[in-house]
């Protein structure tokens, strides 16, 4: 893109367009991944969906390359592009809750805590995601699984209306009833269609949730996954809980003699009467009694940012996912093995309960494909030093080639990692991805939204 061509795209967006030499380009390009450096020739903020739809007809009658940006929190760094353009909806957040249809429109440009908050006045919620900095859109378009999934299902199911500006720049509303075969498109195909605008979603009565945290040591990782494997599918969908391998940060609620030490346990969320907390979490001592038990009630909303600001923006990272139906000996081995190796003090491993109220959606309903998993699991690398890039990405990708063969085959789509490939795509979504081809050819025949796992066409 030349001056020309940046001043042309200036006179026809209201919001900013920052170019190269502007003073706020290097802050504009930042995403949450640190390990990702690229340089868009113009990043647009825009205002709204006229801006939208403006910037997408440019971009497109230009032959500029496009990605699209919603919270930024891509791991594979897909809301940016090489001297292409990034459209960036973060001008576009906001949340308006209507109390008695117990819904939720959210803008492009929102992120989890939004819609937390604006829910949370009126003791409601929707299933998305652990932290409040995520961008609801990429969760959302990528399926989306979080502390109320076993209960609610995922974000995704959730999903009643969504407003999107295609790639011919016009713009559609998707529901059940309207562009049907978008609809089941955008629920778990990623950001392959077009640029959502907004969402609708359904909401579901939660306020004070029991947050449990419980610890064993890394020598009890076997009798933990043991015990979780068949505990957890079997408990009620009040109870959520995923299961971590970590390095214990330093403060509250850790005491001062488990700093430091590497660890194994369970994050939980219940939902049901917090009086009867208690009476749930007994079994953690069937896996042996843990080093650390803590529960406490607190509003929905604290839970979600609890990890804000122990993995805040600007670290590098690299994560690699599977979808798991079960935890087998061979892979308590492997976790064995890694969790040992820990590169880092942020560095993690997380198996995401998929299963509950998940599994009542028929597999045919929407695009996510995997409704027989249990687990999505992700392997995390990461640190704060760009000089241990390369040993938190080479400790992800050995640890996920071990587990691997123990998998499903496929993965959560915002769990690729960077360079995987088209093949990780098409597994992630077996046999939907050729409806999903069909789809795309009928909404984004030459692949302009291909910053993104992308879906290609079908030929014609």
């Amino acid at each position: 893109m030349d001056g020309t061509t940046l001043e042309a795209m200036r006179t026809v967006l209201r919001g900013p367009v920052i170019g190269p030499k502007d003073p706020e380009y290097d802050e504009a390009r930042t995403i949450y991944n640190a390990m990702i450096d690229r340089r868009p020739a113009a990043v647009v903020r825009c205002t709204d969906t006229a801006d939208v739809i403006d910037a997408v007809d440019f971009v497109r009658d230009h032959g500029l390359e496009l990605a699209v940006r919603g919270g930024g929190h891509s791991g594979a760094g897909l809301c940016l592009v090489d001297d292409g353009v990034t459209l960036d909806l973060s001008p576009m957040r906001w949340a308006r809750v209507d109390p008695v249809t117990e819904t939720a429109q959210v803008g492009g440009g929102s992120v989890l805590g939004d819609l937390d908050h604006a829910a949370h006045g009126f003791g409601l919620a929707t299933p998305a995601g652990i932290m409040s900095t995520t961008g609801i859109a990429g969760l959302t378009l990528g399926g989306g699984h979080g502390h109320l999934t076993r209960k609610y299902g995922l974000t995704a199911d959730n999903l009643l209306a969504a407003d999107v500006v295609l790639a011919d720049g016009s713009f559609v509303t998707a529901t059940e009833r309207d562009n049907p075969d978008l609809f089941w498109a955008l629920r778990g195909g990623g950001g392959n269609f077009g640029v959502v605008t907004s969402f609708t979603f359904r909401l579901h009565p939660v306020h004070t949730v029991v947050l449990g945290v419980t610890l064993w040591t890394l020598d009890r990782i076997g009798d933990v996954l043991r015990w979780y494997r068949d505990f957890l599918p079997q408990a009620p969908n009040d109870l959520n809980g995923f299961f971590a391998e970590l390095v214990v940060p330093p403060g509250p609620p850790f005491p001062e003699e488990i700093h430091g030490h590497k660890m194994c346990g369970v994050v939980w969320c219940w939902t049901g009467d917090p009086d009867a907390a208690d009476k749930t979490f007994e079994p953690v001592n069937e896996a042996g009694p843990p080093t650390f038990h803590f529960t406490s009630p607190m509003p929905y909303p604290m839970l979600q940012a609890m990890f804000d600001e122990l993995i805040p923006k600007g670290l590098q990272w690299y994560w690699r996912g599977d979808f798991f139906d079960r935890i087998t000996d061979g892979a308590i081995d492997v976790h064995a093995k890694y969790a040992e190796g820990l590169p880092t003090d942020l560095s993690t491993m997380h198996l995401y309960p998929v299963d509950g109220a998940a599994h009542r959606i028929a597999q045919k309903d929407t695009a996510w494909a995997y409704r027989d998993a249990v687990w999505s699991g992700v392997i995390g690398g990461i640190d704060p030093d760009p000089a241990n890039a390369e040993v938190v990405r080479q400790w992800c990708v050995d640890y996920w080639g071990e587990l691997h063969p123990h998998s499903m085959g496929g993965s959560y789509v915002n769990f690729i990692g960077a360079g995987e490939g088209q093949d990780r795509v098409k597994a992630t979504y077996r046999d939907h991805y050729d409806r999903l081809a069909s789809i795309k050819r009928l909404y984004d025949p030459h692949n302009l939204f291909h910053a993104n796992q992308n879906i290609e066409p079908a030929a014609a």
